[in-house]
């Protein structure tokens, strides 16, 4: 697990790989190959739809047939491998057998349908005239792509059953063993079962990892993120918090702090089971008020449909959400540390926006009545202003957070009060302890009250998830280091509760370090840097789109290639396998955003995977050269001649990446598709030559 979640659920970067007695989570593969096969599978589906609505399909060139007859190949070869997948899966779960298998052989069946419809090395023969093919029988390879698509959907849903159930069977073994934990009052014993629940909490890391990597919603990756960095701090603390406790039985601050280390840690493995089965425990339902930003954006998304429907919202909604918005902003008016300065600015811009929504209402009434060219343009000018204020009191809001946070974080960054109590815990001083304890409790009093502020200013789901994790961290790690210094204070010449404060300190620091990265990451949204809308569909003209679209296409089946060709080596470990693996991976990913899909939103999404492809690229060469180092030199020379091909390309895609993307989105994203293109023609060239080298190397070894 990591230290801190991130705004994206970036925890998950740093999970616990191992393995354990469950099979398929923890044969570290199998759900990573049955997504990678997915990823495979679904594309190839989605390419052969392309080739059937494609409008010259009367026109059967050789290129055309060749096409389609590798995208028919390629499917059935992917549905094989899944379904050995699917199979492993049903052999390792009785209970879901049946169902897998069935769902295993109706995706087979849909696979050899394909192959034998995409079959075109006979068609130009005199007795093929009764062949049945894609051309002749649309309607049996759409039922079967659709075929294909709900079984695998089936086996998908069926495997995601298996590993909710491994998660929650995981959490419960890791329940029971910390309740013996809490129990156990002998040294020994404690090791030997600390030890037995190290290896549940890896086996738990592994699990949650995995299905943070897979969640689509970034609330709920940043959720399980949280939940899993406060497992990680807390297992440590948990080891010296009951060593403290074994070592002085009779103390009641250690066994307060070592009760809170248990508390925290239950809680945050039931928010984990609340996240896998969307479940909350008898029925909650999640009370938390939306945030300032968040219910800004909401209030204008609604003035603005007005200009649509004068009819879509009455006047006591909109007048109710904006109060409850205004109301909000007292958590910032109210603050203590808030400046007056800033005080009177909110208060004026509030008051403003009340006023200018009266105004809005006013010219609102009026256009109901009578629809003329005057009053809706008097209905977008007051809708403007209003929209302008509330825009004002979004940038007074984030000024006052931010600076609080980072004048707030930059004074505390020497962490004196935290060194004092290790002074007065060390020198058994109780009257130092008391002075610095209440030092402690204000610092954090207004650290959890500032990000609470940043919470409202923060822009995106994941970063109110992670303000509202640094909130709790401050809240409950605060008073842990107060009751572990008492303990110190009380016992001074105790290694192991000095050893115990130490690692609560140092998860205090920790979390002051993560709000730095925090305020970074919320200045980011706020100026726009993060989050910047980017796809084709947005370019202006139609035939703009439709060229992306067609170099796509063409940049899909040169996936499907790769693959192909990859599939042929029996060592699919081998670097040349993995690089090439990874590129094409990235290059359906670009496939995917050339039809307005998949995973690249952002501008910043594809200049870094294009700059990630083109490192790729060029490990591959350095790779494919050492390779050649074996070879004989006829052999060596037609290695280094294709190498010689990708290693400029890749340097070109580079130099595509750095160049400025203001008005010129179509030509970067024409120049880059084209270059990843040429790449992939020649990846493909390049696995198929050391494929044919790597066996003659071996048969001339074998001789």
């Amino acid at each position: 697990m990591a230290a801190s979640p991130g705004p994206a659920g970036g925890a998950a970067a740093g999970a616990v790989h191992g393995s354990g007695p469950f099979g398929l989570a923890f044969d570290s593969g199998l759900e990573i190959k049955t997504r990678s096969v997915e990823q495979t599978l679904l594309p190839l589906v989605s390419q052969i739809t392309t080739l059937i609505n494609h409008k010259d399909n009367t026109k059967k060139s050789d290129k055309t047939l060749q096409a389609i007859q590798r995208v028919g190949q390629a499917v059935n070869l992917a549905v094989g491998r899944f379904v050995k997948v699917g199979e492993a899966i049903a052999n390792e779960n009785w209970d879901l057998k049946e169902e897998i298998n069935i769902a295993c052989i109706e995706a087979k069946q849909a696979g050899e349908t394909i192959a034998a419809l995409t079959d075109m090395s006979s068609l130009n023969r005199p007795e093929s005239d009764g062949q049945i093919t894609i051309f002749t029988d649309k309607t049996g390879v759409i039922k079967a792509a659709r075929l294909l698509l709900s079984s695998v959907t089936k086996v998908l849903l069926l495997a995601d059953r298996v590993v909710i159930k491994q998660i929650i069977r995981s959490r419960n073994k890791v329940l029971a063993t910390m309740e013996r934990l809490e129990k156990v009052n002998n040294f020994q014993e404690f090791v030997q079962i600390f030890s037995q629940f190290g290896n549940e909490m890896v086996e738990f890391a592994h699990l949650t990892g995995d299905r943070q990597n897979d969640l689509k919603d970034e609330k709920k990756k940043a959720k399980m993120a949280a939940a899993r960095a406060v497992l990680e701090k807390c297992t440590m603390m948990l080891l010296t918090a009951s060593k403290t406790c074994l070592r002085h039985p009779n103390c009641e601050s250690a066994h307060k702090n070592k009760e809170g280390v248990f508390d925290r840690m239950k809680v945050a493995l039931d928010k984990v089971i609340e996240i896998v089965t969307e479940c909350k425990p008898n029925g909650e339902t999640d009370i938390s008020s939306i945030s300032i930003f968040t219910g800004i954006k909401e209030f204008k998304m609604n003035i603005e449909t007005l200009q649509e429907n004068l009819y879509f919202q009455s006047k006591e909604t909109l007048s109710a959400m904006l109060d409850a918005l205004l109301e909000r902003t007292e958590d910032f008016t109210d603050c203590a540390y808030t400046s007056h300065e800033h005080r009177e600015r909110i208060l004026e811009l509030s008051a403003q926006a009340r006023m200018e929504l009266q105004q809005l209402i006013s010219v609102w009434i009026e256009a109901q009545r009578k629809k003329t060219k005057s009053i809706d343009e008097e209905l977008e000018l007051a809708i403007l202003k209003i929209s302008h204020s509330l825009n004002e009191l979004k940038k007074e809001l984030h000024s006052t957070a931010v600076q609080l946070a980072a004048d707030l974080v930059k004074y505390h960054a020497d962490h004196v009060v935290l060194k004092a109590l290790k002074l007065t815990g060390v020198e058994g001083n109780l009257e130092g302890l008391a002075e610095y304890a209440c030092k402690l409790s204000e610092q954090k009093e207004r650290l959890v009250e500032t990000c609470r502020l940043l919470r409202h200013v923060s822009g995106t789901e994941p970063l109110e998830i992670t303000c509202i994790h640094a909130e709790e961290t401050f809240q409950v790690t605060g008073q842990q280091i107060i009751s572990a210094a008492e303990t110190l204070t009380l016992h001074p010449s105790s290694k192991i509760a000095k050893e115990n404060l130490d690692v609560f300190c140092e998860a205090w620091e920790s979390q002051i370090s993560d709000m730095l990265t925090l305020l970074r990451e919320i200045n980011d949204v706020f100026e726009g840097r993060r989050g910047e809308k980017y796809g084709y569909l947005s370019l202006p003209k139609p035939m703009e789109q439709a060229k992306i679209a067609k170099l796509g296409l063409k940049l899909g089946l040169l996936t499907s290639d790769a693959n192909c060709e990859i599939e042929k080596w029996e060592d699919q470990e081998n670097e040349v396998v993995r690089y090439g693996r990874n590129m094409s991976s990235m290059a359906y990913s670009l496939y995917l955003f050339t039809r307005g899909e998949g995973p690249i939103k952002t501008s910043q999404d594809l200049i870094h995977q294009l700059e990630v492809f083109a490192e790729e690229g060029l490990k591959l060469a350095s790779s494919v050269q050492a390779f050649s180092k074996q070879l004989k030199d006829d052999d060596k020379l037609m290695l280094l001649l294709e190498i010689n091909k990708l290693v400029p390309l890749c340097h070109q895609l580079q130099a595509v990446t750095k160049t400025p993307l203001q008005n010129q989105v179509f030509l970067k994203v024409d120049k880059s598709i084209t270059k990843t293109r040429c790449i992939m023609a020649t990846l493909v060239q390049l696995l198929s030559l050391c494929y044919k080298l790597l066996k003659k190397s071996q048969m001339d070894n074998n001789r």
